[in-house]
């Protein structure tokens, strides 16, 4: 296992922007992906994106077009650049790769 340290949650308006960092404490890639889910208030755990090593990228169609993920490999970091926030957006994101989670940290879009 690898620990998984996200940052970067917050408040933010509609239509705002938030960027998440996920540092790893090794190889974030030494099992090929990593990504992100998120938890609703109420609602299960939700897949939202995925980057694997060589920087393919996949969506949930929901955040498709706003949501970008990427990675610095060196730095064993994952980010999510998140625009266009609507309060659907609204949970908990937590970083993920095949056997660790972060912790998560809280986005809440609200006016």
């Amino acid at each position: 296992q690898v620990q998984l340290v996200e940052s970067g949650g917050g408040l933010v308006q509609p239509g705002g922007s938030l960027r998440l960092s996920c540092a790893a404490s090794a190889s974030i890639f030494r099992l090929n992906v990593a990504g992100w889910y998120r938890q609703a208030p109420g609602k299960g755990r939700e897949w939202v994106a995925k980057i694997t090593r060589d920087g393919r990228t996949y969506y949930t169609d929901s955040v498709k077009g706003r949501f970008t993920v990427s990675a610095d490999n060196a730095k064993d970091t994952v980010f999510l650049q998140m625009s266009s926030l609507e309060p659907e957006d609204t949970a908990v994101y937590y970083c993920w790769t095949p056997d660790s989670w972060g912790q998560g940290t809280q986005v809440t879009v609200s006016s």
